[in-house]
């Protein structure tokens, strides 16, 4: 299978086969996005379309196979984008991306616009020539009906959304066909003629699939945003949580209040600590040398204590990011590991209180996602929620999900837990350090407390 996995910042492509073994990969950047105008926040251009034709073109470069073996595609893209498209389905302007202000907000009409869709909708007619989308990358502003995962029998909700059924594609289960690759799409991506390609969700559901997750974990995504979230059969929202689709039909997954560019806010601070064009010496990645500092400072970061609101919540515009403790005392490494000590807590929290809502508990909590390839992340992971961390067996828990998907919807492997248990294999384990829990437990508290001091500080600030 050719597994294509478009998230915010990259777009990756695998070859997998029906062992969840990766054969052959590339992988290409996105471009930075574009801000035509205050509160539009887009994809430049073609971007998506084209980094997924350029990497896909790489991966078969990669494969020492015949590519005539690939027996199918699994389509994974970003969520909660909006694509406007023309009668013929082409773009009227790039991909709106989850953070425009227009996304959250009913579809204004234009007469250039005959499609509102999602960028699976949009990549899918790119491959196919279909127009036919996957049903559980229809979380938020869409008239669907989510316990049907079908478009509503209810006019008010197209009304609502500013989309007539007119202009909204069809609608397929994950595992379903969406189409078949047309000849301008072999031309430019390198795939077979005919090839099938099938629905995913979206990318977070397919992640969680590709991690094994079910109801007894939680997934802890660590990507540009922030989740978590676990399997349900019911669909349940709350002020813990909400309710998105799951990549398996008619079932749902159950998400945390996250953290809005979390790995991001990573990326900055390493960013920032080092010049442009700086190297270790021994060979190591930047991102190597933070890890191996940070796990040499105390646990708490030495009163160090970051807010992650880099990008402040929709319900809290006023937030900023901050550093609260400096005393002279800390470093570098202090600066790094009170980044990732915050991300843990704040994502303890989070699966603490969905846990409460929902009456459940999780045994172990599985880690994907880039932050997963630091020991010291999964180990703080491990501490501060009490309980074992295990790192996803595969990188790109997300590309092995789109797999599995293309898997079952061309019957190489029989039904969904089938292809599950043959694709899906164990990872490392972290187990809770019995002192990191208790010298976490005050670190904890002391979070807990931090935005009844600071909200005040930011909303004055703001105000001013």
């Amino acid at each position: 299978m050719l597994a294509i996995d478009n998230g915010s910042q990259s777009t990756k492509v695998h070859i997998v086969d029906v062992a969840g073994v990766v054969v052959a990969s590339a992988q290409q950047p996105l471009r930075p996005y574009a801000y035509p105008e205050p509160g539009h926040v887009v994809h430049p251009d073609d971007d998506l379309w084209d980094s997924i034709a350029s990497t896909c073109r790489a991966a078969l470069r990669a494969f020492d196979g015949d590519p005539q073996d690939i027996a199918a595609v699994g389509l994974c893209t970003i969520r909660f984008c909006r694509a406007l498209l023309d009668e013929h389905g082409a773009l009227t302007e790039p991909v709106l991306s989850w953070m425009d202000v227009r996304v959250p907000r009913p579809h204004q009409s234009d007469p250039g616009v005959a499609y509102v869709t999602t960028s699976s909708g949009y990549i899918t007619h790119r491959l196919t020539g279909q127009f036919n989308d996957t049903a559980a990358n229809y979380a938020g502003l869409w008239p669907i009906d989510p316990r049907t995962m079908r478009w509503s029998t209810d006019e008010a909700a197209f009304v609502a959304a500013g989309m007539p059924r007119a202009q909204l594609f069809n609608l397929v289960d994950p595992g379903d066909l969406l189409g078949h690759i047309t000849a301008d799409a072999a031309a430019a991506t390198g795939l077979p003629v005919g090839l099938p390609v099938f629905a995913t969700a979206n990318d977070k559901a397919v992640e969680a699939l590709g991690a094994g997750v079910d109801e007894h974990t939680v997934l802890l995504s660590l990507g540009t945003y922030i989740a978590a979230m676990t399997m349900g059969r019911t669909w349940s929202e709350g002020p813990t949580h909400w309710a998105n689709y799951a990549c398996l039909p008619h079932r749902y997954l159950h998400e945390s209040l996250g953290i809005r560019r979390g790995m991001w806010t990573v990326s900055w601070v390493r960013d920032l600590l080092f010049p442009t064009g700086f190297a270790p010496a021994d060979g190591r990645s930047l991102e190597e040398l933070l890890n191996a500092e940070a796990a040499m400072a105390p646990r708490g970061s030495g009163g160090l204590l970051t807010l992650l609101d880099w990008l402040a919540p929709t319900d809290a515009p006023f937030r900023r990011g901050a550093f609260l403790g400096f005393d002279g005392t800390q470093g570098r490494s202090h600066l790094f590991r009170s980044v990732l000590e915050a991300i843990a807590i704040t994502m303890a929290d989070h699966i603490e209180a969905m846990e409460n809502a929902l009456g459940n508990s999780y045994d172990a909590v599985v880690v994907t996602g880039g932050g997963a390839k630091s020991d010291l992340m999964m180990q703080i992971v491990a501490d501060v929620l009490g309980r074992p961390s295990l790192r996803a067996a595969i990188d790109d828990a997300a590309g092995l999900g789109a797999a599995i998907c293309a898997a079952v919807g061309v019957g190489l492997h029989a039904d969904w837990d089938t292809a599950i248990a043959a694709m899906v294999g164990p990872g490392t384990v972290f187990t809770p350090d019995a002192q990191g829990v208790a010298e976490y437990l005050p670190v904890r508290a002391r979070y807990r407390a931090l935005r009844a001091h600071a909200d005040p500080l930011f909303s004055a600030l703001a105000e001013a």
